[in-house]
């Protein structure tokens, strides 16, 4: 039998409604009133915003380390503005955005990540919504274990998953796709290739002509989408949720994008990345670009825009207030490891209590020199801190 080259019928096409000059394709506009184009202007401010002011909080030693997120807005609102209420996000560490629009407090985002209060990882009462992942590409697994509950179910519920190019590298992302192609599930795996992971730029990342290339091979159609467009991000979602409410399974999106930002605050892109390179996509962000289509619209003015951004920086004020001034048991962590406490986290505890209490005042040092050993499993090194090791970690004050 001769050779026969087997060409994939699927083709990747691109989708760019918006161009950077604030130019709409009229074929293609989705049609959104006034009112509901200011509301997603509103959000991409608020995104903008509230970036802005985390970078200032961990600058300030107020919360910790923090993924920047300028330049991504839409990539991460767009697909939240598309779906119902009773949808599932399931977000990787960036997509802030998505999550606020959802419902999730901005206040819990802040006491999560960057707090270290478990009330910040809690999904609020009727939010369809998991908390941020920072392992890269475990958040997919979840995401394809809850979109087979929702085919299950057979309630028309659709669950969004986002990911970065980098976690495309990752055998949980490939696991995910497989599954969902496999069992016709109702997901949309929404990839943000903002072009590096962390130092390592997307032409070394993968040999693919496209990620959303990458679906093929698992049987799940794909588009590619400018990113930076708010108005493709919201028709590219739309059209993917019908298929699959439709039960006509997963699809990938493509989000061509770019972290105009660090990978954090702890981080330097300018030892990895060329400063030119950047400022074309300065000029491509989604906020600006968005902005001007309203604009020429006579939708946006400059009395309302700063209309909105007052009441944007009001209510991120009121979130980090509100954030700042949470307090919690500090003894929480140990009652939620073991269904019944083990006697060597017993010992730490009770050891623990005792710190606090001197440091309140209330009795005195115990003596740390008479080591509780014998409550304690003898070898167990790997899954356990010493006693020791926990006081010495607490600061004094």
């Amino acid at each position: 039998m001769p050779r026969t080259r087997i060409v994939p019928a699927e083709q990747i096409e691109h989708l760019s409604i918006l161009d950077e000059h604030g130019r709409i394709d009229a074929g293609l506009d989705p049609r959104l009133s006034p009112h509901e184009l200011q509301r997603l202007y509103q959000g991409l401010l608020m995104a903008r915003r509230f970036d802005e002011r985390m970078i200032k909080l961990s600058r300030q030693g107020r919360i910790g380390n923090y993924p920047p997120y300028r330049g991504q807005e839409a990539a991460a609102l767009g697909p939240a503005w598309a779906i119902e209420r009773d949808d599932w996000l399931v977000p990787s560490f960036r997509e802030l955005p998505a999550l606020i629009h959802h419902g999730w407090p901005m206040h819990r985002l802040i006491l999560g990540w960057w707090g270290g209060h478990e009330i910040g990882a809690q999904p609020p009462e009727g939010v369809c919504a998991l908390p941020l992942c920072g392992p890269v590409a475990g958040q997919c697994l979840h995401a394809a274990g809850i979109a087979w509950g929702c085919k299950l179910d057979g309630r028309g519920r659709v669950v969004v998953c986002f990911i970065g190019d980098g976690g495309t590298s990752e055998g949980d992302f490939h696991e995910a796709m497989n599954i969902a192609g496999v069992f016709g599930l109702p997901m949309i795996m929404v990839v943000q290739n903002n072009h590096w992971a962390i130092s390592m730029p997307r032409s070394r990342q993968t040999a693919s002509q496209t990620l959303a290339q990458k679906a093929i091979a698992y049987g799940i159609d794909a588009l590619q989408v400018d990113g930076n467009d708010i108005l493709s991000m919201i028709v590219a979602t739309r059209e993917a949720a019908e298929r699959a409410r439709s039960g006509g399974g997963p699809m990938l999106i493509e989000a061509i994008t770019y972290r105009l930002g660090p990978h954090s605050t702890s981080d330097d892109p300018k030892k990895y990345r060329n400063p030119a390179e950047v400022e074309p996509w300065e000029q491509r962000e989604p906020l600006i670009r968005f902005r001007r289509y309203l604009e020429a619209l006579g939708v946006l003015t400059d009395s309302v825009h700063q209309m909105l951004d007052a009441q944007v920086e009001e209510l991120i004020a009121s979130e980090v207030q509100i954030a700042e001034a949470y307090r919690t048991d500090e003894l929480t962590p140990f009652d939620h490891c073991f269904e019944k406490m083990p006697n060597h986290l017993a010992a730490q505890r009770a050891e623990f209590e005792a710190y606090l209490r001197a440091r309140s005042g209330e009795t005195p040092v115990p003596d740390r020199s008479r080591a509780t050993v014998e409550h304690r499993p003898a070898p167990d090194r790997i899954h356990r801190m010493s006693a020791d090791h926990l006081s010495s970690a607490i600061p004094a004050h």
